[in-house]
């Protein structure tokens, strides 16, 4: 199969793309999770593979290889989200990125000219470390006759284009004999731009609203219940669809299930009452409510102090991490608004992350199945962050490494879970061998909230005033009101 996806290279110019957009060959093996085909316009070269794909947010193409020691195998090929290190080579050369399994080792390229995935221009050399004895794809019976079928495509798909290059020619020129406007250039879509969000989700009658927990500048968070089960559910207004399919998308990639990130349970549509009916996602419900509150009410002890900084690492690390992992490919993850309001507490005293919502898949192997702009188009996309007293300083001076901005994002995120960890030791009780944590914590009248005015979260200290008293909020008062 390698071997005929490299007929593409010796397409003529005619039919590559304008400088502008580069185009790449576009193939996805059975049962492989997740899909690339919203990141560019495939083009129709027949009823079977290979396809080409005009890439839309790129100038890169990438390929993925499964190589054991009885053949080489190809998973995907397509078009990257971003111009990433790498996509400057003009071949695609290989290197090993994971073993899905003790035999096989998934090889994956990027390359910057048209159709440069479609094979791969040389193999690791036998015996290197991690590499199978294989060193190419083997030939399969009646690839022949597939051959002559895909060059037949191919000559019918030119044919095609040279007829309607030819047309649009003629009615351009027959315009400007009449003294007409030139039609102007229908502008190409974006992708699944014209999807129906609202046919697409049902509607759970057995859903009901209870009360509001939470309310955000574009979401409301209730409690509920679900087939008898207590749930939350995350309201969103019909004008943040965008908003709702990106935090739906991530909450539905597979393999994203981990005790210490919040359950996402289905998506629907609805709201309470006479309330116009808009977009829902359906998640976990913790009654002891978030971590802010919590803090708020109780102090802990070294034990229970450890547990919640413990889960709070592990459920950061599992976002941030790549993996396969029984058949299915995990992206990694930047949180970007990990916050005390955005971590709840379970039943059983340790933390979960929840709030999706600004959430952004990092570069990698492989592209997520979704079809929801999670991807980032620009330095300002990559900069956007959640609450700003617990953003990295440099995402707030703007001086975030955009070259290697995945790495980057991700020590953003541990700059917020090292705050998350000093406001939980700051409620440890065995902390204060002299004394209990002070009572009126986090009111202290030596500090105040830094702006924006959220009533959780590392504070700023007054100018001029001692700080022997750890910093505080609002009391727990004001964030009933």
């Amino acid at each position: 199969m390698l071997g005929t996806l490299g007929l593409w290279a010796l397409l003529p110019a005619t039919v590559q793309a304008p400088p502008s957009r580069r185009t790449c060959v576009f193939f996805e093996a059975p049962g492989v999770r997740g899909s690339t085909k919203t990141l560019g316009k495939l083009l129709d070269a027949g009823p079977g593979p290979p396809r080409g794909i005009r890439c839309l947010y790129s100038h890169c193409c990438f390929g993925i290889w499964n190589l054991t020691q009885d053949r080489a195998q190809v998973e995907m090929q397509g078009c990257r989200d971003s111009d990433e290190p790498g996509c400057e080579s003009p071949h695609c050369d290989p290197s090993p990125r994971a073993h899905p399994s003790p035999v096989s080792t998934l090889f994956t390229c990027s390359c910057g000219t048209d159709f440069c995935n479609a094979n791969y221009s040389h193999l690791p050399p036998p015996g290197s470390p991690g590499t199978p004895a294989s060193q190419g794809p083997q030939a399969v019976p009646g690839e022949s006759i597939w051959m002559a079928q895909v060059l037949l495509g191919l000559f019918l798909f030119l044919l095609l284009l040279l007829s309607s290059i030819i047309v649009a020619l003629l009615q351009r020129k027959a315009c400007r004999v009449q003294g007409g406007p030139e039609p102007e250039p229908e502008p190409e879509p974006e992708p699944d731009s014209g999807r129906n969000w609202s046919a697409e989700l049902p509607e759970l009658p057995e859903l009901c609203f209870s009360q509001v927990i939470r309310e955000g500048d574009h979401t409301v968070v209730w409690a509920g219940q679900l087939q008898g089960k207590l749930v939350a559910i995350k309201a969103f207004p019909l004008k943040a669809v965008a908003q709702f399919q990106a935090e739906r998308a991530l909450y539905e990639l597979p393999g994203l299930q981990h005790d210490h990130i919040v359950r996402f349970i289905t998506a629907s549509r609805g709201g309470p009452g006479p309330l116009p009916c808009g977009p829902l996602l359906v998640l976990e419900l913790h009654p002891k409510g978030s971590l802010c509150h919590y803090l708020i009410q109780h102090t802990s002890d070294w034990e229970s102090s450890l547990r919640m900084a413990l889960s709070l690492a592990q459920g950061l690390a599992f976002l941030h991490e790549e993996r396969w992992q029984d058949g299915q490919y995990k992206p990694g993850i930047a949180h970007r608004d990990l916050s005390s309001q955005n971590v709840l507490i379970r039943d059983d005293g340790s933390c979960a992350i929840g709030d999706l919502g600004l959430a952004l898949v990092l570069p990698g192997l492989a592209q997520p199945p979704t079809w929801a702009p999670t991807q980032p188009r620009g330095p300002a996309a990559i900069m956007e962050a959640g609450t700003q007293r617990y953003m990295a300083p440099e995402l707030l001076d703007k001086t975030l490494d955009l070259q290697d901005w995945g790495t980057a994002l991700r020590r953003a995120d541990v700059y917020s879970l090292a705050l998350l960890l000093w406001e939980i030791l700051s409620r440890c009780a065995d902390l204060y061998p002299a004394a209990h944590p002070p009572s009126n914590w986090p009111m202290r009248q030596n500090w105040v909230a830094a702006p924006p005015p959220v009533n959780c979260g590392p504070w700023q200290r007054r100018e001029g005033v001692p700080t022997s008293h750890p910093p505080g909020a609002a009391s727990p008062q004001t964030l009933v009101a």
